[in-house]
């Protein structure tokens, strides 16, 4: 694996939580390890934050107490994901990204410390992992994101639309924009060949018109 201590020569990419209960789960996680990256991991909240969806509507606490619960949610896939393989490992800031890095690992986000201390980001539902993950790009400096989904576009893609179709959250075009970074998307069409491609130099999937 290339061995790269500056977190803005990494991709970022986003494994969502709806591909938890599958077997692409697994089979990305493969082909990023194979890889190697350099590259950060940005897990989605999966069952975890339906957990807190569902404990929400009947527990009625805020949103601002959702939006914990939500990051910690993510914190709890990624501790999965993490441990599907040693060249995993957790980080919680830039100099544990740097670090993971550095030590020739795949840095797994735990975005609660990072995110609680940015005012910038607000409580809300309306935001999801996949604007963390664009606005951790353009934070580090990244210039490349890659959203990996259990659906892709069909066609050309923009930003815009994809949240129209609830594909990404209303306010990701905002934070991908800000982000200044190159984004794809990658539905189980892009997995097959995702390998080959990342190889290559290139990003598996549909890279998306950013506004």
């Amino acid at each position: 694996m290339p061995r790269n201590g500056n977190a803005s020569c990494a991709a970022i990419v986003k494994l969502g939580g709806s591909l938890a209960h599958t077997p692409q789960c697994a089979a990305w996680l493969e082909v990023l390890a194979a890889w190697g990256g350099p590259l950060i991991l940005v897990p989605g909240g999966g069952p975890f934050a339906d957990c807190v969806r569902t404990t929400q509507a009947t527990m009625r606490f805020d949103d601002a107490t959702a939006h914990r619960m939500a990051l910690m949610a993510m914190e709890q896939y990624g501790t999965a994901l993490a441990a599907r393989a040693p060249v995993f490992a957790l980080a919680s800031c830039r100099e544990e990204l740097d670090g993971a890095l550095c030590a020739g690992q795949i840095p797994v986000w735990m975005p609660a410390k990072m995110i609680l201390a940015a005012p910038e980001i607000p409580e809300t539902w309306e935001l999801t992992s996949d604007s963390l993950a664009a606005w951790l790009t353009g934070i580090l400096g990244a210039h490349r994101l890659l959203l990996i989904k259990s659906v892709g576009p069909t066609g050309p893609a923009t930003a815009g639309g994809l949240a129209a179709n609830k594909i990404v959250d209303p306010l990701f075009p905002r934070f991908a924009a800000q982000s200044q970074a190159e984004v794809w998307l990658a539905g189980p069409e892009a997995l097959a060949g995702a390998l080959r491609v990342l190889q290559s130099g290139g990003m598996p999937g549909t890279k998306i018109t950013i506004p």
